[in-house]
């Protein structure tokens, strides 16, 4: 079995720069992650072992948080939030990604300008409710088939930056069709890297039979990748590390793809990668990578490991 990587898979440098900012605190126990930094769930056990408090996105607003430092996480807030924090004396360190902060300002602006703004975009996501959270009843659209027909005379449309090009164009065009007296402003705000991962696996997607998607669970970037693979026809397997895989899911498959989502750390894509090509050698092994008599990657002529597009 072939293995054959994405052009553009993992960290994107808005969550590089979060994990950056964080690496570099000396003092964990004295700052509380307000939600989850990115949706891994390596990265947040980690920041549980060196000491950060970590609060619940679902929580985020129900008390202050106890320690004198919050951090911002790379979806951002809503401005009326963090003045909250401010107000109860809490010192932040924002790690908000910028093309986060760019939808947020693109939006602030469309409703100043008189726009009724509509946001493309998860209900309920982080990022999402970080956007909404300083807007007069925005509408939030998850798909074409939510759109209404609305009572405003003019109607501003943003994006979530990890929306697909596919969804935002089928619910911009279900706007105008239903809103056709409307005057529509729309700005696209997904952000490059999504779009550079979504291009990426377009032409994986053309030479291999099957794709494994890596990524948390609840990341929504990640989540777009494998929905991709499943519209094209191709069979995709989302896990959040190696240890997922399960050998019987390869089987009949000539060539696999690999990539994943933008909060996926190296070190997971590069376990992944191994896992698979111990895997590609003989589906019917089903001794696990360093046990005895399984064979290392190496040996195996024939076998791509790192090819790329």
């Amino acid at each position: 079995m072939r293995v054959i990587r994405a052009e553009v898979l993992g960290l994107c440098f808005g969550v590089r720069d979060a994990l950056e900012v964080v690496e570099g605190i000396d003092e964990p126990s004295t700052v509380t992650i307000h939600g989850q930094l990115v949706h891994n769930d390596l990265v947040q056990g980690r920041l549980a072992e060196r000491g950060f408090a970590v609060r619940d996105e679902a929580r985020r607003g129900a008390s202050p948080p106890e320690t004198s430092a919050v951090l911002i996480t790379a979806h951002g807030i809503s401005d009326r939030e963090r003045r909250r924090l401010e107000s109860d004396g809490k010192r932040l360190i924002d790690t908000t990604c910028p093309l986060v902060a760019r939808v947020h300002q693109a939006a602030r602006t469309l409703e100043a300008d008189g726009y009724h703004v509509v946001v493309i975009g998860r209900r309920g996501h982080v990022e999402v409710e970080g956007i909404v959270g300083d807007l007069d009843d925005p509408h939030v659209i998850e798909s074409a088939e939510e759109v209404a027909v609305y009572p405003y005379r003019r109607l501003g449309v943003v994006c979530q930056t990890t929306m697909t090009e596919e969804r935002v164009a089928r619910i911009r065009a279900a706007i105008a069709a239903r809103n056709p007296d409307a005057e529509i402003r729309f700005i696209d705000t997904v952000c490059l890297p999504t779009k550079e991962h979504q291009r990426a696996l377009d032409r994986l997607l053309d030479r291999v039979d099957a794709v494994v998607v890596v990524g948390g669970h609840n990341s929504n970037n990640t989540r777009e990748l494998a929905a991709r693979c499943r519209q094209r026809g191709k069979s995709a397997l989302h896990v959040q590390s190696a240890a997922e895989l399960d050998p019987a899911w390869f089987k009949g498959f000539a060539t696999v793809g690999l990539t994943a989502g933008t909060s996926t750390l190296p070190e997971t894509i590069e376990e992944v990668h191994r896992a698979l090509v111990w895997i590609g050698s003989d589906p019917d092994d089903a001794r696990a990578p360093g046990e005895p008599g399984r064979p290392e990657p190496a040996v195996f002529p024939g076998i791509e490991t790192e090819v790329r597009l």
